[in-house]
């Protein structure tokens, strides 16, 4: 499912590269992109890629569904280069739109990220924390969350392709589209966030000798030995949420505004509530390797250390 949401990124960003063609003399996006700008994004999100694709192939065993923060991290970093070379001139329709589909669209992968992390660190409690502390099964976490992405993620495409239309009615529409699939996204998000939350809320209270259990094995950063202490994956994926709510605000502040408005048209704003919040949040996982928390989980269990889910405290 992640494959196919990158691929279709893919599709979309060259089918308009293949499309050419330009506009008149007045910059498609409502202003000339920084080039330093888009630089220090390009090294921003490549550093961040490259660890992350390090992190990938030395922590064992590896797990193939955290390609999609690598992949949603390369991304990114081509829609910076995109955006880049579309700023010279920045009067080619398909460059425009080849950008921001890259920018716009790769975002999905990071809460695809995330959906699995929460779905598969579930799944190493018991049946009993699980039931009484996840309002949904594991295993439907990823099915609901990443079902609805893929309905928002080409409303998203399919109108921020359109707003790029010299046609003043296609333009509104396809703002409109957009908007509605921002949304969507942002709602389920939210959603989503308040899940994991309540998740972590209810271990704590119902379960606080397994929150509070002390680990022996010291929490180190860049290595790639497991971790058992699990809250701190959790602590990570708050922040996570954070910066992707930001970013989701945002962007539905800026269609709100529409094609020609205020925000849209400033580049700062896309930097502040966008770029840099993504970056900063999605980076904290370059320190810390998600599944070095599975592994450490399913060592702890293994060898009996885990806390163990009786003694249900009730309040």
């Amino acid at each position: 499912m992640t494959t196919r949401l990158f691929l279709s990124i893919l599709t979309l960003a060259t089918s308009a590269l293949a499309a050419g063609g330009r506009s008149d003399d007045t910059p498609i996006g409502g202003y000339v992109p920084s080039k330093s700008l888009s630089i220090t994004g390009v090294v921003l999100y490549g550093l961040s890629a490259l660890v992350m694709w390090a992190q990938f192939a030395l922590v064992r065993p590896r797990r193939p569904f955290m390609l999609t923060l690598t992949l949603g991290m390369t991304a990114m970093t081509v829609g910076f280069i995109l955006r880049y070379l579309y700023a010279t001139p920045p009067f080619t329709l398909g460059k425009y739109i080849a950008w921001d589909m890259f920018i716009l669209l790769s975002p999905c992968l990071f809460l695809a990220t995330d959906y699995m992390i929460l779905s598969r660190l579930a799944a190493t409690f018991s049946s009993d924390v699980v039931s009484r502390c996840l309002a949904i099964r594991p295993t439907r976490v990823v099915r609901i969350f990443v079902w609805s992405d893929v309905l928002t993620f080409f409303l998203q495409s399919s109108g921020g392709g359109l707003t790029a239309s010299k046609s003043a009615s296609s333009a509104k529409l396809g703002t409109t589209i957009a908007l509605i699939g921002l949304i969507l996204q942002a709602v389920s998000f939210l959603l989503f966030t308040f899940l994991m939350l309540t998740f972590a809320f209810r271990v704590s209270k119902h379960f606080p000798h397994i929150w509070q259990a002390e680990y022996a094995e010291p929490f180190r950063i860049f290595s790639t030995r497991p971790v058992g202490d699990w809250r701190i994956l959790i602590f990570m994926m708050s922040a996570t949420c954070v910066g992707i709510l930001t970013r989701s605000v945002f962007r539905i502040v800026e269609y709100a505004g529409g094609y020609n408005g205020y925000v849209a048209t400033h580049e700062s704003f896309f930097y502040l509530f966008d770029a840099l919040p993504l970056w900063l949040s999605m980076s904290l996982y370059c320190f810390v390797w998600p599944t070095r928390f599975l592994h450490g989980r399913a060592e702890n269990v293994a060898l009996g250390t885990d806390p163990k889910s009786h003694g249900l405290v009730e309040v």
